[in-house]
């Protein structure tokens, strides 16, 4: 993996150079009233943007400075002058190749002429600090299109840069403009290999379990994922979960596949049999991208990729024969709640956690998303749990689940549509007014409202 990244060469031109692309004042964009008051309020007002193809001196720009660098690892004064003309041409679109880019570079310099230049192009004083992620920030919340020949470009940056993506970097029904890096490799490892170590997030295939009893190592008050298929019950610790992002498992006679994002605070489970015939079974692994801080994850027979929050395939063989995953209901709990409701249940074995602590998730991101996810839903907190589901109407509605537990611990009546809630071992799960299962899963409130934008919320 080249993510040393790129010889940075010409540092003294840079300098010079770079002198053109102070801080710009802001420009009110024309459209710009399209944009929400709050996206306003957050953002400001964007650029004006182009619908024009690019010129001849852009395109070689863009060969120039994305493409040609990567291939051959240098940064040198070639590349500081087609950033220079990309910046001049005044077309926000390219921002998105510079995004790209700067999520890959390790030398400071070379970051702070990258931001200065997307500084210019956006109209936008870009911090100092993180000014990857406020300038994605930015192209997201005002939805900048992307540049002619997007997918191209920014496939031969993140396939130039860290091998092992060919595959994954394809047309299909994926916004690849929302596409980052994780900073980890992909997942290759053959089915049932997942023993071997990885330079990856190791998934587990076919996980030994033992019985409640056996998990001495499980405090009452850990966190776990239960999923029940059939009678047979089991309990997927956050510890492992968190080191490990996607179980392949067997439950209840049905097959599994099981991605948990720590990002997102979504541990889901979608079945991956009882598909059309001539379908093999999905074998689902980390990608090591993100997408609007949601793991992307594929399918290691085919790779075809997979929208993790909706379980559709959205490249590839299987989003060419329109598969989407049945999901099964996700209870998040504590184990000693877990347990006692469900004393049968089994649990992964310990070796899977891999030593983590089980506070990481709340230490690492307790002050917001560490990756873009632009404009987000002002209507609750960003890491508000929720409880999702989608109605037999195909309505998204996500429950404020501290409200509902209340609500529920109270005897009072929750529902939507034909949604209803109720409690179950320490957690919440969605049922139909026949108790059958719809398939629900809790989340933080960023995640669920961005990928079902037209959520209803409860209470309203």
């Amino acid at each position: 993996m080249n993510v040393a990244l790129l010889r940075w060469h010409g540092l003294h031109a840079a300098l010079l150079l770079v002198a053109g692309l102070a801080a710009p004042s802001i420009l009110i964009a024309e459209g710009s009233d399209q944009l929400d008051s709050y996206t306003l309020e957050q953002f400001g007002a964007p650029p004006a943007i182009p619908d024009t193809p690019l010129s001849q001196l852009q395109k070689d720009a863009v060969q120039t400075a994305f493409v040609d660098s990567v291939e051959k690892g240098v940064w040198g004064e070639e590349q500081i002058r087609a950033i220079l003309e990309i910046a001049d041409a005044q077309d926000p679109r390219l921002v998105w190749l510079i995004s790209d880019l700067m999520r890959f570079t390790t030398s400071q310099e070379l970051t702070a002429f990258l931001a200065s230049a997307a500084s210019k192009l956006l109209r936008k004083p870009i911090p100092a600090s993180n000014p990857w992620g406020a300038v994605t920030d930015h192209l997201i919340a005002w939805d900048v299109p992307a540049p002619p020949d997007y997918l191209r470009v920014k496939r031969a940056i993140f396939t130039g840069i860290v091998p092992g993506w060919d595959r994954i970097f394809v047309e299909g029904d994926i916004d690849w403009r929302m596409v980052s890096w994780g900073g980890v490799l992909i997942d290759a490892r053959p089915f049932d290999t997942t023993d071997e170590p990885c330079n990856c997030i190791p998934a587990a295939d076919n996980p030994e379990v033992t019985s409640a009893e056996a998990a001495t190592w499980l405090r009452d008050d850990n966190i776990v994922f239960g999923i029940e298929v059939n009678g047979e019950y089991r309990a997927y610790p956050r510890q492992i979960m968190e080191v490990r992002e996607m179980v392949n498992d067997t439950l209840g006679g049905r097959d599994l596949g099981i991605p948990y994002c720590t990002l997102c605070g979504a541990a889901q489970a979608y079945f991956t049999d009882g598909l059309p015939e001539g379908i093999s079974r999905p074998i689902l692994r980390t990608s090591g991208l993100l997408i609007r801080s949601n793991k992307v994850m594929y399918d290691l027979e085919t790779y075809s990729v997979f929208d993790t929050f909706l379980g559709n395939a959205v490249t590839g063989t299987l989003a060419e024969k329109g598969i989407v995953l049945e999901q099964a209901t996700v209870v998040t709990s504590d184990w000693g709640s877990w347990k006692a409701a469900h004393p049968d249940t089994t649990v992964l074995a310990e070796r899977y956690a891999l030593g983590r602590n089980p506070d990481f998730r709340n230490t690492r991101d307790a002050n917001g998303p560490i990756f873009p996810v632009g404009d987000v839903d002002p209507r609750l907190p960003v890491h508000e749990d929720i409880i999702g589901v989608i109605t037999a109407s195909g309505q998204p509605v996500a429950f404020q689940r501290s409200k509902a537990f209340i609500a529920l611990k109270r005897g009072e009546e929750i529902g939507f549509e034909n949604v209803r809630l109720a409690l179950d071992a320490g957690g919440i799960r969605a049922i139909d007014a026949d108790g059958e299962d719809l398939g629900s899963h809790q989340a933080f409130w960023f995640a669920w409202s961005q990928f079902h934008p037209g959520t209803v919320l409860w209470p309203e």
